[in-house]
């Protein structure tokens, strides 16, 4: 065997011009040297000899000279030399190789089969085992082919080998029975108890096809081929297998090699011998055949996706291959930081956002490779942000809440790299070790949810684990390490924000309007409270503060902001846990009230030009359903409005007038109770025309005709008291208005002044 690795600059020697014969239109000559961008093998003619083209991950710089090595021991262009390969690579390495060469064409076929549009892989295997001149096969892979084509390829001989195996078998022995057992006699018939069956000799055959297709068993569970075996047999144990691997294998083909004359059977032994132990079997010198993938970074990233990511087809389109040009190598929906370590649903998860990095070991990431990962994050939020804006309550629109409608943060967006390691010891274990620290970039230091604040992680991964549980392309091994990953990512965002971040939770105190709270001191507390998933029907929010020293001010005045206002629980509160675990339970009302000490003061000066309604409600009923107890649970009032034909309702407005007066502000008081000249104001954030039915959908109690609503913002506070009860009196007295009991007045903030106490 002869080794080249990928991507690794070889002179432009003789030697390396040898190897390299065949691919050269396919190799890069920068300044006089030969790199290969191709990983597998294939057979060289010329050298008469198999070389195999090792992934560049396999190279690392030495600790001594900085020359990059193979495994840190052997130079790359000496692997070139058979001398160097027969007496200097060591034997672990030379049977870790064959080992990898397999698990190499595997992951080939593997993706190949996923993406047979592909246009990196060439292939070209022909038959391995024939009559022809003898040679020592160079790789473990082209047994293990051997093995496979046998069985594809002498179906006949095996079944008719079976059928003579079972001639006979089972059979009474007559003779034997008559002479050693007694018989009963029923109905002038004997009967026999205990017939003798003819005794088996030793099947050598039989043995043959046991070891056999347990090499196959062990083919398929170890590497994942697809054989399809049409015979049953008692194959060998699990344990026994593995006294085979470890010599009784080679041993016992010895013990029975003569004991076969047909060339099938024959043939058969030699494969089974080489499986054991490299012997010499029948390959045609000449043959041409090769299987080598270009780019294959494209198939480690494929890998990973497959291990981690969600398929393209199942997310939204746009969003792995961005309208910025820029492609995502992975995505996927996971739990959100509000609702971190807890069953999460599609409210409460946010896209995790990977890149797949397939360097030389260790080598790190460029800052380029940085930008472009926060670059993703930052598209995919906007993407998201388009749809809320644009697309909500359409068919199909698929999108996850970034932003916090209460509060105006948003969700922490956690993107992560993943590069290929191999151990020193070149084990196949499973590892996803992080490198480096958590990065953490940000517009303002002291606002974790802000659509600035994003975090980054890196992961090395065994890439030898990856290949191999790629390439055995088994669904269950593979989902269930996809869930493993998953959990270690989200476990390790967990901890390094629980290190740099003090979190607590809370929920407002008796009477609180918590959006009305977070409105008035939005400054504040912009980017360190977000909404939590409630367990119940109580609000709750996640407060996080950094925990450095240089903000302990700040966070001392946001405690002292919240606490007259919120239950706080920030005794041993972790990311994740029930947060109405440690806070008492608040009886909620439908409208809370507002202190007037949060509410926003507006100066009916600044809007002499603008309109204000002064309306009634009728009852509890329909205070209760302005104040929130309606399918949306928002704020709003209804106004009948007049129609073209029929009588109108009483207190009905003509929808002109509604539209044309575009009112700012409601002032609404208890119907029949003007004289108390008590009042409630509403900040108007836009209106709705809703007929009959969908009055009823929004729960309003016995609707009657169509009503322009007002929806509100929040309920807010005039700089100076209204005689609401004067307003009346004048619109009940003046001849020229023709009003009509229980009807809105429209009414400029100018006119307002006139009726201030």
């Amino acid at each position: 065997m002869r080794i080249i690795v990928e991507e690794y600059p070889y002179s432009a020697t003789e030697e390396v011009k040898r190897t390299l014969k065949g691919l050269v239109e396919d190799i890069e000559n920068v300044e006089g040297r030969f790199r290969v961008n191709y990983v597998g093998y294939y057979y060289n003619p010329t050298l008469k000899d198999t070389v195999f083209c090792l992934p560049k991950v396999v190279l690392k710089d030495s600790a001594n000279d900085k020359q990059e090595k193979v495994f840190d021991l052997y130079e790359p262009e000496k692997l070139l030399e058979k001398d160097y390969w027969d007496k200097v690579v060591k034997q672990e390495h030379k049977d870790f190789l064959f080992d990898l060469s397999v698990w190499i064409y595997r992951a080939i076929n593997v993706f190949q089969h996923a993406y047979p549009q592909n246009d990196i892989v060439r292939r070209h295997l022909t038959q391995i085992a024939g009559k022809g001149k003898k040679r020592i096969p160079d790789t473990f892979l082209e047994i293990l082919l051997a093995l496979i084509k046998f069985n594809q390829d002498n179906r006949d001989f095996l079944l008719f080998t079976i059928k003579n195996i079972h001639s006979g078998y089972n059979k009474i022995n007559w003779t034997r029975t008559i002479s050693h057992s007694a018989a009963f006699v029923q109905e002038n018939s004997p009967l026999y108890l205990n017939p003798v069956n003819k005794k088996r000799q030793i099947n050598f055959d039989e043995e043959l096809l046991v070891i056999y297709y347990s090499i196959l068993n062990h083919m398929r569970t170890k590497y994942g081929f697809v054989i399809h075996q049409d015979y049953n047999f008692q194959l060998l144990s699990e344990g026994k297998f593995e006294q085979y691997l470890n010599g009784l294998g080679k041993k016992r083909l010895r013990e029975i090699r003569y004991k076969y004359f047909s060339d099938k059977a024959i043939e058969l032994w030699e494969l089974c011998a080489a499986f054991f132990e490299i012997r010499e079997i029948a390959i045609s010198a000449d043959t041409k055949q090769y299987l080598l993938v270009k780019n294959f970074n494209i198939v480690f990233e494929a890998m990973i996706d497959e291990l981690i990511g969600t398929p393209m087809d199942e997310l939204p389109p746009k969003l792995m291959e961005q309208k910025d040009g820029k492609i995502v190598d992975h995505l996927y929906k996971d739990t959100a930081l509000s609702a971190l370590m807890q069953a999460s649903d599609k409210q409460k998860q946010v896209y995790y956002i990977g890149d797949s990095k397939y360097y030389k070991m260790h080598r790190s990431v460029g800052e380029e490779s940085e930008y472009k990962q926060y670059t993703y994050a930052k598209n995919i939020i906007h993407y998201n942000l388009e749809l809320l804006t644009k697309g909500v309550g359409k068919e199909g629109v698929d999108y996850l809440p970034y932003r916090d409608p209460i509060t105006e943060g948003y969700e922490v967006t956690p993107n992560f790299f993943i590069s290929a390691d191999l151990d020193d010891d070149l084990n196949y274990d499973e590892k996803v070790q992080p490198r480096g620290e958590v990065r953490e970039t940000c517009q303002f230091k002291n606002r974790l949810f802000d659509r600035d604040t994003l975090l980054l992680s890196h992961y090395d991964v065994n890439f030898l684990h990856i290949l191999s549980l790629y390439a055995r392309d088994k669904m269950y091994e593979k989902a269930e390490w996809k869930k493993r990953v998953r959990e270690i990512f989200k476990a390790r965002i967990k901890a390094v924000l629980e290190s740099k971040y003090e979190f607590m939770a809370i929920t407002p105190r008796e009477g609180v309007n918590s959006e009305a709270f977070f409105r008035q001191n939005f400054q504040q507390l912009l980017g360190k409270v977000y909404t939590l998933p409630s367990p119940s029907a109580q609000d709750y929010y996640l407060v996080g503060l950094n925990n450095k020293t240089e903000f302990s001010d700040e966070n001392d005045m946001i405690r002292a902001l919240l606490e007259p206002y919120f239950y706080i629980n920030e005794t041993d509160y972790s990311l994740g846990d029930n947060p109405a675990e440690g806070l008492p339970i608040v009886e909620k009302v439908v409208h809370a009230v507002v202190p007037d000490s949060l509410m926003t003061v507006h100066h009916i000066q600044r809007y002499k030009e603008t309109y204000f309604l002064i309306g009634c409600y009728k009852s509890e009923e329909h205070w209760e359903w302005i104040n929130g107890k309606n399918d949306k649970g928002t704020l709003i009032y209804n106004v009948r409005v007049k129609t073209r034909k029929g009588p109108n309702r009483p207190g009905a407005i003509a929808p002109s007038e509604l539209a044309g007066k575009k009112a700012q502000f409601v002032i609404l008081f208890k119907d029949g109770e003007d004289y108390k000249n008590e009042y409630h104001v509403f900040y108007v954030n836009h209106n709705a025309k809703m007929d009959e039915q969908r009055m009823k959908e929004a729960l309003y109690p016995n609707p009657s005709g169509n009503y322009y609503c007002y929806v509100f913002d929040e309920e807010v506070k005039l700089s100076s008291r209204i005689n609401i009860a004067k307003i009346l009196f004048d619109a009940r007295t003046n001849p020229h208005l023709n009003y009509e009991e229980g009807s809105p007045i429209l009414m400029k903030g100018e006119d307002l002044l006139n009726y201030i106490v």
